[in-house]
């Protein structure tokens, strides 16, 4: 086995998936989960992660318009995306950029009026795994395609 092939220590491995499954059902809402965690990796370039979580949305039901215009939400209209949702790809691209250092109060009072207190740690916590794993697969070149259902 070599370094690239081996992604990471199982232990590693397992507690990350714990975090990520945690997180997830927390929120409550698989196509949302699926939403940002493709949002996140679109913005961290992860190929392996992206074709992953597409795989994924489309079982839990999320439509080939969400999935198309998803890099541009901003832009593509509340009949494509509800408040709800924008809400929560604004979180996602404050949390995975970090242009300024933190979120900024606006982004988070926007997602505290559409997630309670513990959906938004769970909203949170997920982008936080995604992140993780994002950097795990794009720093060890992982290519796409390696995901099985």
């Amino acid at each position: 086995m070599t370094a690239r092939t081996r992604l990471l220590d199982r232990a590693v491995a397992q507690a990350m998936s714990a975090v990520s499954a945690a997180a997830k059902q927390g929120l409550g809402d698989p196509a949302l989960a699926e939403l940002v965690v493709i949002r996140a990796s679109q913005l961290n370039h992860c190929a392996f992660c992206l074709d992953m979580h597409l795989t994924i949305a489309r079982k839990h039901g999320v439509g080939e318009r969400q999935l198309d215009l998803l890099a541009a939400w901003e832009e593509a209209g509340d009949d494509v995306f509800d408040v709800r949702e924008r809400a929560a790809l604004a979180l996602t691209e404050a949390v995975t950029v970090l242009t300024d250092g933190f979120v900024p109060d606006e982004v988070y009072a926007e997602a505290a009026r559409h997630f309670d207190k513990r959906q938004l740690a769970h909203l949170i916590g997920l982008l936080a795994a995604i992140n993780n794993w994002n950097r795990v697969m794009v720093g060890r070149r992982i290519p796409p395609g390696g995901y099985t259902p």
